[in-house]
């Protein structure tokens, strides 16, 4: 059994080549398979031949979606401390973002006043995160592939980005800080506000601090806002899910490595992945909600390094599914369930967006990841411009860099793409 990370690399789009057809073995030695997977999962990930040979964890359905289970893993948060001292702001436009960030830099001098996910390879949470959080349109107004990058309310709030930076309120160590340097921030609480993709990434963390500093834990607000009014349009794990567990034409036992795929799909499996053994680390309460029991709680809130490596719960992702964490208020730490509970009724699925890139190897593919390159260096560096006009000469280059670079030809890949994705979900 392999698991590969990426649906659009020529090693999942050739499956058909290496690996067996779930819904073969199914038909042999597990019927109880096609009850547990989750039948819109299964014809996404359909090859030509009709067949499904690889299954996703985290795999979302318009289902899943729609039952209201599934928590918002992104949110916009301050300490508790810094915004009640202040009054409890608001911070929706951008003047009232840049007020409040320098009266943090003002009354707390020992804060970063605003931090993001740590850039890596691609744009931290300033990108994509800060798209979705202001609402900016998935697709253009013929259903085709739009250009979030350049959509003018995202470019408004870059740009605030950009005046805050140079008004001091925004470190140049976050642009070279690694994931590693970024948790740590986080869990002693160095940042005022931060926006913040992957909560529960940063549940560890965010309950350290907060066991340790009872009335200054990070909490949601409201945050940046759309200019053009706009509601959020959070993203969360899409049908496509995360990673994709394959059993190969090697595999020495077929029948018993389906039988695992089933297992691990079945009520009994995710509850052992997430709670652990009934009576041992979790009960079931007259109401139906699972709870730890109170030595698995006391080191879940006091001692998360120790829970993570005594445990691991909710750790062994192979074949995870939000819906299953949705039985508990134990499932996420405490830390966090105010972000999610700010989250509710914000999310919505990108399904429409999913697996359009070229396909790998193309002249196609080769440009976009040039263009990507460009744009992450270039947004960085919008935001560190010196000035206005700096700011527009790197915007113009990067718009001529597009057009340099077969962007043309990358929108009618990306538009096929989504029209099959709409015929796939039933979307007209």
């Amino acid at each position: 059994m392999i698991t590969t990370f990426d649906s659009n690399s020529p090693v999942v789009q050739k499956a058909a080549t290496w690996a067996l057809p779930l819904n073969d073995l199914a038909e042999k030695y597990d019927p109880y398979f096609n009850k547990v997977a989750a039948q819109d999962t299964l014809k996404w990930f359909q090859l030509k031949d009709g067949k499904t040979y690889g299954y996703p964890n985290y795999s979302n359905t318009q289902k899943d979606y729609d039952s209201g289970n599934i928590p918002a893993k992104t949110a916009f948060i301050i300490r508790k401390d810094v915004y009640e001292a202040l009054g409890k702001p608001v911070m929706g436009t951008p003047e009232q973002f840049q007020a409040v960030l320098q009266d943090i830099k003002n009354k707390f001098p020992d804060l970063i006043p605003f931090g993001f996910n740590s850039i890596g390879e691609g744009t931290g949470s300033l990108g994509d995160t800060l798209q979705d959080f202001i609402g900016v349109p998935l697709e253009d107004k013929n259903g085709g592939f739009y250009n979030r990058n350049l959509d003018e309310d995202y470019l408004t709030w870059v740009k605030t980005l950009n005046s805050v930076y140079r008004a001091g309120a925004i470190s140049d160590d976050s642009f070279a800080d690694d994931g590693t340097a970024f948790e740590e921030k986080v869990k002693a609480g160095k940042y005022a506000t931060i926006l913040l993709d992957g909560t529960p990434q940063q549940g560890g963390n965010l309950q350290s601090f907060y066991s340790n500093n009872k009335g200054k834990e990070y909490i949601a607000i409201d945050g940046p806002q759309s200019t053009a009014l706009h509601s959020p349009t959070l993203n969360q794990s899409g049908i496509t899910g995360w990673m994709i567990s394959f059993i190969t034409k090697n595999n020495v036992d077929p029948a018993k490595s389906i039988q695992l795929f089933t297992y691990l799909l079945s009520e009994e499996g995710q509850m052992l992945m997430n709670y652990g053994i009934e009576g041992e680390t979790y009960k079931v309460n007259a109401d139906g909600k699972v709870e730890f029991l109170p030595a698995v709680k006391e080191l879940q809130l006091n001692n998360p390094d120790s829970f993570k490596k005594d445990y691991r719960m909710g750790e062994f992702m192979f074949f995870g599914h939000d819906r299953h964490k949705a039985l508990s208020g134990d499932a996420f730490p405490d830390a966090i369930k105010q972000m999610q509970e700010w989250g509710k009724g914000k999310l919505v699925p990108h399904f429409i967006l999913e697996n359009i890139n070229p396909d790998q190897g193309t002249p196609e593919a080769r440009s976009l990841a040039a263009i990507n390159t460009k744009w992450n260096s270039t947004l960085i560096s919008m935001i560190r411009s010196k000035d206005d006009a700096a700011f527009d000469s790197l915007l113009n280059e990067y718009k001529k860099f597009l057009d340099s670079n077969n962007w043309d030809k990358i929108v009618e890949v990306r538009n096929e793409k989504m029209k099959a994705n709409k015929e796939k979900l039933g979307l007209k």
